[in-house]
């Protein structure tokens, strides 16, 4: 099954991450040469070193998504770097922890103010400066967003991250519009509960929370970051997706097809 991404140019923000380390392995396991942004250079070196070590093209490129010129400059570094931008992967995001799970009247605002800046202003920059850059290239290129199924189905006690993350999903469908006949697709992917330290110490950290976690999820099981990677691949795939704009792939277990909620 060749999806067509060798020597693609691939960016993937909070590429340091588990989600973002496994969606940038998967694509440089596709062949394509794949830029990680994040804040931290010790922590994108690690995916890139991951990477090399299977014989993939792999770059870090330090970027604050909250910063507009930083996200400028980083596009402007990777065209220097590899000459294109094929591929936007906007999955650099937050939370907040166990602790700031508050009711809207309680909710932290100074975690507000960070979650937006980060999960939506982040994906409104990369996204803006990198289509500037496609545009100059006019060939076929996509973004992908990662949001998350609280983005499409409310959940109690996170409502910075449930805004952000819904503001993601609506703000992708209007890119997709807007571009769509320039040959620039726009998807998202929104995970349910995928399996790795963030999670593992809020959802399964003891065994009473994981079997209610477990119970609201159909399949029992959490996912793998490398699900979001697969996914991110298949949809940035011209011979497998290239008539698909605009649309919310969600990867949760068949939580949001269940009427049991956490």
């Amino acid at each position: 099954m060749d999806l067509g991404l060798k020597d693609k140019v691939v960016i993937v923000t909070g590429g340091g991450g588990a989600i973002g380390s496994a969606i940038a392995e998967c694509f440089a396991a596709e062949g394509a040469k794949v830029v990680v942004t994040g804040r931290t250079i010790a922590t994108l070196q690690k995916t890139c070193d991951a990477i090399a070590a299977k014989g993939g093209v792999c770059a870090p490129v330090v970027c604050d998504v909250t910063n507009k010129e930083s996200c400028e400059n980083m596009i402007n570094e990777v065209v220097g770097l590899f000459g294109s931008v094929d591929v936007l992967v906007n999955n650099a995001g937050i939370n907040g922890g166990p602790e700031y799970r508050k009711k809207t009247h309680e909710y932290d605002d100074g975690l507000w103010d960070r979650i937006l800046a980060c999960d939506l202003n982040g994906v409104y920059f990369c996204s803006k400066y990198a289509i500037r850059q496609m545009l100059k290239q006019g060939t076929k290129c996509n973004i992908i967003n990662i949001s998350s199924i609280a983005g499409y189905q409310p959940l109690r006690l996170q409502v910075g991250f449930t805004a952000a993350k819904a503001a993601v999903i609506n703000m992708s469908k209007a890119m997709a519009l807007e571009y769509a006949q320039d040959n620039i697709r726009v998807n998202v992917i929104c995970p349910g509960s995928i399996m790795f330290e963030g999670t593992k110490k809020l959802f399964y950290a003891n065994a009473e929370t994981a079997e209610k976690m477990m119970n609201a999820i159909p399949m029992h099981h959490p996912g793998d970051p490398s699900d979001i990677g697969g996914a991110a691949c298949f949809l940035a795939s011209e011979n497998y997706s290239g008539y698909t704009t605009g649309e919310v792939f969600i990867i949760d277990g068949g939580w949001t097809s269940s009427i049991r909620t956490f």
